[in-house]
């Protein structure tokens, strides 16, 4: 009986999602494409994230910099609303980019990979994280992280793509399995992900190194370690990593350094610091963006998180507290072999990470971060923002994936 009413209902959600994706989506946007493009609109689109993100903010300001653009920003809040709520949104989005030339996506959205795109429109995908680490996409399609192989590919979330923007031409295969783009190499482009532009930045990394000191008083006189894990199963139930002995922390480094945590933004019930702590570390998610601790701590402490390759730009430490590594590859598997791919000792520990950090002078290895740089952030040099509108600026129409 409970075997009947779960096949009852899954052909409930599937019956529903064709008529929202076939009928729907597809009515609305070509009903608005007949309208002639306006080729000074530009549109972007944060599935997730409710304001403009950093993938985005370069890119969005150049752009009403230049002048002469109709720029607009929808906010999907995909996974953080309810279902009619989204799916209204979506159809003011959908309309609102029928006639647009430019359109940027910086995650998956099978809403836009799944419609009939006009051919002039030029849809770059940014993606929210550089290199090339934790899987996503097509290439989840087997894992329990992932989606029905054969749904992804009847509601595709990377088709109509015309450019993807890359950290690096040697993490181009990886992007090409995810987005299902092994016959469209055309459209990987490595001119480097626009959001890394301000690392190369003087004034912004004074400006940052600023705004980490009035944030963490506590840090005055003493080195950050900065611990900025992602997290654990779906986005829209997220949940944070527990195993981190702060108490020990400050007992063993506390002299010497202070803690700023970071989380990903999905966590929305973060574990607390423990009383007694506050004066060693701080949860600093809602305060100080990644990008400001990148540019102002000394250490970073990571798991899986595609941070680390914005932070090999700086040269810096960088350790891996990965006590369910074996778990966490089962749910949602790696590009690379783990332990050959991180730039930094690995530890499921907190003695062996601790006892690392206070004799990490002598045991820091610069060079194996340096040709981890190398290798994944190569076209990252501070100019990606100018390369990528003059490709979308100067491109004819779109050879897209559809």
């Amino acid at each position: 009986m409970e075997g009947m009413k779960a096949k009852i209902k899954q052909g409930i959600s599937q019956i529903t999602k064709f008529v929202m994706f076939r009928i729907l989506f597809r009515s609305i946007y070509c009903k608005n494409a007949k309208k002639p493009l306006q080729e000074n609109k530009v549109l972007f689109v944060e599935v997730r994230e409710p304001s403009v993100s950093d993938s985005f903010r370069l890119l969005y300001r150049a752009f009403k910099k230049k002048g002469g653009y109709c720029v607009h920003v929808h906010y999907l809040r995909s996974g953080f609303i309810g279902k009619l709520d989204y799916t209204r949104r979506c159809c003011m989005m959908l309309k609102d980019m029928a006639d647009a030339k430019y359109v940027f996506l910086n995650e998956g959205c099978n809403v836009i990979g799944s419609i009939p795109m006009r051919k002039e429109t030029i849809l770059t995908q940014t993606w929210h994280a550089c290199g090339a680490f934790k899987k996503f996409g097509f290439s989840t399609a087997q894992l329990k992280y992932g989606k029905d192989a054969k749904e992804m590919q009847t509601y595709p979330y990377y088709g109509n793509t015309t450019y993807v923007t890359l950290s690096s031409p040697q993490v181009s295969w990886a992007y090409a399995q995810a987005m299902q783009l092994e016959d469209h190499p055309e459209c990987l482009k490595a001119v480097g992900v626009s959001r890394t532009d301000v690392f190369f930045c003087d004034r912004y990394l004074q400006a940052a190194k600023k705004r980490v000191q009035q944030c963490l008083p506590i840090a005055a006189g003493k080195k950050i370690i900065l611990y900025a894990p992602t997290f654990r199963g779906q986005a829209a139930d997220a949940s944070a990593p527990d195993q981190l002995d702060i108490p020990k922390m400050m007992e063993a480094l506390g002299k010497d350094y202070v803690l700023a945590i970071k989380q990903h933004p999905f966590i929305k019930h973060p574990p607390e610091i423990p009383a007694g702590c506050e004066n060693f570390a701080k949860d600093v998610t809602a305060e100080l963006s990644i990008e400001d601790l990148i540019c102002a701590s000394d250490i970073c402490i990571s798991d899986y998180s595609s941070i680390i390759f914005e932070y090999a730009l700086f040269e810096r430490p960088m350790i891996f507290f990965s006590y369910d590594l074996d778990e966490y590859f089962d749910w949602r598997g790696f590009y690379y072999d783990y332990h050959q791919l991180t730039p930094g000792p690995v530890f499921d520990t907190n003695d062996a990470m601790i006892d690392y950090i206070m004799h990490i002078e002598e045991r820091f290895d610069r060079q194996q971060v340096r040709e981890f740089r190398e290798q994944f952030m190569a076209s990252c040099d501070g100019h990606a923002t100018e390369r990528i509108l003059d490709m979308i600026l100067n491109a004819n129409e779109g050879k897209r994936h559809g």
